[in-house]
């Protein structure tokens, strides 16, 4: 489980996050709501230790592995390597950060762009692809480094109706293999359709039934 308990981080004179706490279970789907400027970004990036925190805690208890990071993040963005094709954007973090050997990493990343719809795609480079297209390469980057959690900012941003629902089924794959999934989005009805736990984030974090 991973619990986060009074989590607080301040920008200068600005607070962002004010004790802010919640719990995620292996298998959740948690989706935090809430308008622009209240945390959201702030809150997964801490979360993903891409930022610090001022007080407070982020605990994940029965890990895997204490050497290797729990939480992973799906960038809004992306940030796929744009002189990287779709294979080598997957691969090359199993080689360079977990230290695999090429054709076993290769193999991961194969059987995860499968996974992912993305057959056909390996040697097309970000520019080639549409943003759903990118946007799975991103998340089976993300799965090759097998994170027990995994964080999505606005999964569904500029993504029609048909799209949303596709990113909520593939939401459902993976929290049904046991990764705990959590999504920060402004999209309230994608939200409802999808969670297993519901929040909004104001100027404190509520949980909704």
């Amino acid at each position: 489980m991973l619990r986060v308990n009074k989590l607080s981080k301040s920008f200068g004179d600005k607070k962002v996050l004010d004790q802010i706490s919640f719990e995620v279970e292996k298998g959740d789907i948690a989706i935090i709501t809430g308008p622009s400027g209240v945390g959201k970004t702030t809150l997964i990036r801490c979360l993903s230790s891409l930022e610090t925190y001022d007080s407070g805690t982020i605990d994940i208890s029965e890990r895997r592995s204490e050497k290797e990071h729990p939480v992973g993040l799906v960038f809004q963005s992306f940030n796929l390597f744009p002189h990287l094709s779709s294979l080598e954007n997957i691969t090359f973090p199993l080689i360079k950060a977990k230290g695999m050997n090429k054709e076993d990493a290769k193999k991961k990343a194969l059987e995860l762009m499968e996974s992912l719809g993305l057959t056909g795609l390996e040697g097309s480079y970000p520019f080639q692809l549409s943003g759903g297209q990118k946007q799975r390469v991103a998340i089976a980057r993300a799965l090759a480094m097998d994170p027990e959690y995994l964080c999505f900012d606005e999964p569904t941003s500029a993504l029609d109706s048909k799209l949303r629902d596709s990113v909520g089924e593939i939401l459902r794959e993976i929290a049904k293999k046991g990764t705990g999934v959590i999504v920060i989005t402004h999209d309230r009805e994608f939200a409802e359709k999808y969670s297993t736990k519901l929040y909004a984030l104001g100027s404190e974090l509520e949980r909704v039934e």
